[in-house]
């Protein structure tokens, strides 16, 4: 059994039918073995998600059309992407063998005219309608890409097919149906620019163009027009009775799906303007919205969130955005080769997307706060699990396809992930990276090369924009010119049993938000620090007020903690509120990973914690 990789979703390779006007700049490689604390996490989450996820549950909506409002119809094809993904990263029986389960059920509730949902007929195309059919091509394409069984091609057409022709018979638009200003609808998008691809039938094309062109019509979103105005602030804020309702423009999960469905355009046509979107909005969203763990929106909404991240924020960083964010941060890597979007990649993960998966990886929070608990979100639509459920895996199962990647001259890494990564050189032989070491826990990471002949090939490191002072050794010579936020760029004869050495800068580094009162957060690489109540320390509601140096940074020590729920943990010292004229002498005061931070596998514990913490306001050096 043969596994394609697509960028985002598994395809089927040569079985294509169209050429793309652009080719993506990295390339997945042949396969991926994660080891150690990193490699655990995936393979719970295959096996406690992914796999132990009830097909039957999944496709008993599809068996009704009494649906008139609620999203049942999404679960299936994400937990199909999910499950796909999964089998790519490590392929099994039981995961193929429950992925064709999943599409021979799911076809068999397709009826006569092509439709596979849950609405009545009197409300199709209405609320999330639209949107469940998306997921379900998805879904359909994804599962042909791994198994090529022809019938989840031929369903997801005449899915697709049933959709353009009631559209074309409705007296409305895609944007102007279901909600957020029609962008869950035409998210559909990329669906149909995958389906252009197998089969090569213009009408594909034409409908996505449709969706393009009815954006910047006068009730569309503007999505193309609009990308240099603030993802918060591009329509006005709905009242709170709609706030999740068409009205809404701001929607975060559905905005960066429909931006995913114009690269995927931008790889079909070559046209410049759709890229030169997506990269405006990208920049635009890290720049106002995502927080120090990677990721953003409250209430699912766009709100300007990265200058009020420190705030009590009600429904803070939807596990649904934190996975649409990485997987638009890594299309973006695919097409342009540019580190800031792997950097953006490797913060989110670490950070915002492991600490919304439990400890068992079984389950997925639905928001993620910066400070408080990390409370189970409610079940949605009677399916016994919420739409980040299904999301979080999707996110989690793309990092394989970005930690290391091929490239036109060589080898392009990424994340740096202990594993095995086979690949194929540019001369077409076989090669092994072998990556050794705890990073991010600690600051340092090997490479052991296996290939049979001595090949020039370059292999290109990336340098974080964090790490200012990186060290990058070959056979214990020492490269010079290394710059942060930029490959390192290493081109030699590579031998068998070469090795490369890479050492990162990881100082605590203190940063600063806010006025009145101040409010400091702790890093330390790509990693977010916390406070959190199972560690030493007075409680959390105490004033700290941290412990710098002359380069204001904060001295951490590493610590082994007993709590095996606890990935990282740190010790630093810290300055306590005291009333005495010579303060009180500082104190050691525990840290630890903010994916450990408030994450218990003791059933209904959920520790406190805390990010940013407020600062004593002080008249005599404040402003």
């Amino acid at each position: 059994m043969f596994c394609f990789f697509f960028p985002y979703a598994a395809t089927a390779g040569n079985y294509e039918k169209i050429k793309l006007a652009i080719q993506d700049k990295q390339q997945p490689i042949e396969h991926v073995t994660f080891m150690g604390y990193i490699g655990n996490r995936f393979s719970q989450s295959y096996e406690n998600r992914v796999l132990a996820q009830s097909v039957d549950k999944l496709v008993e909506p599809f068996c009704h059309h009494n649906e008139t409002h609620l999203w049942q119809s999404e679960f299936w094809g994400k937990w199909m992407n999910s499950a796909v993904l999964a089998y790519q990263y490590r392929p099994s029986n039981a995961m193929i063998s429950r992925i064709q389960e999943a599409v021979d059920k799911l076809i068999k509730t397709q009826d006569s005219r092509g439709y596979i949902g849950n609405y009545t007929d009197e409300t199709h195309l209405q609320e999330w309608d639209i949107w469940g059919r998306k997921y379900c091509i998805l879904g359909l394409l994804d599962a042909y890409g791994v198994t090529h069984d022809k019938k989840a091609l031929n369903a997801a057409c005449r899915e697709a097919d049933y959709l353009i022709n009631e559209l074309h018979h409705s007296k409305s638009t895609i944007v102007e149906l279901g909600n957020q200003h029609g962008m869950a609808a035409s998210s559909v998008l990329k669906p149909i620019c995958y389906l252009y691809r197998y089969t090569g039938n213009k009408r594909y094309f034409d409908f996505a163009k449709e969706i393009i062109s009815l954006w910047e019509s006068a009730t569309g979103p503007k999505l193309i027009s609009k990308a240099g105005i603030d993802v918060a602030s591009r329509f006005p804020k709905p009242t709170a009775a709609k706030w999740y309702s068409w009205e809404q423009g701001a929607k975060a999960y559905e905005m960066m799906s429909c931006y995913e469905g114009l690269l995927e355009m931008y790889r079909l046509t070559g046209n410049t303007e759709y890229l030169s979107a997506v990269e405006q909005v990208w920049q635009n969203i890290n720049d106002t919205e995502i927080n120090i763990t990677g990721s953003g929106a409250s209430m699912e909404s766009w709100f300007g969130g990265k200058h009020l991240q420190y705030m009590p924020i009600r429904h803070f960083q939807e596990t649904c955005v934190t996975a649409t964010w990485i997987k638009l941060s890594r299309q973006l890597l695919l097409l342009t080769g540019n580190t800031k979007y792997a950097d953006a990649v490797e913060i989110s993960f670490y950070n915002a997307l492991l600490g919304a998966m439990r400890t068992d990886a079984s389950d997925w929070a639905k928001y993620t706060p910066l400070s408080g608990q990390r409370l189970p979100g409610s079940e949605q639509c009677g399916m016994g699990l919420n739409c980040c459920n299904a999301s979080g895996p999707r996110g989690l199962f793309v990092i394989p396809q970005t930690a290391v990647l091929t490239s036109a001259k060589g080898v392009d890494v990424n994340l740096y992930i202990a594993g095995d990564y086979k690949l194929t050189t540019p001369r077409h032989q076989q090669m092994v990276l072998k990556l050794e070491g705890e990073y991010p826990k600690n600051n340092k990471m090997s490479f052991l090369l296996s290939l049979k002949k001595a090949e020039n090939i370059t292999i290109r490191l990336r340098i974080p924009e964090w790490s200012t002072a990186t060290k990058v050794i070959v056979n214990d010579v020492a490269v010079e010119h290394v710059q942060a936020g930029k490959y390192m760029e290493l081109s030699r004869t590579w031998h068998h049993g070469d090795r490369i050495s890479i050492e990162f800068d990881m100082p605590g580094i203190v940063h600063r938000l806010g006025q009145h009162p101040e409010y400091v957060a702790i890093t330390r690489g790509p990693i977010v620090l916390a406070r959190d109540q199972r560690l030493a320390g007075p409680g959390l509601e105490a004033f700290l007020t941290p412990v710098v140096d002359d380069k204001q940074q904060i001295l951490l020590e590493a610590t082994n903690t007993q709590n095996t729920d606890i990935w990282m943990s740190f010790m630093a010292k810290f300055q306590p509120e005291a009333y005495t004229e010579d303060g009180a002498p500082a104190i050691l005061v525990g840290l630890c990973d903010y994916a450990s931070a408030g994450n218990s596998s003791q059933k209904d514990d959920y520790p406190f914690f805390k990010v940013w913490m407020p600062q004593l306001f002080n008249p005599a050096i404040s402003q």
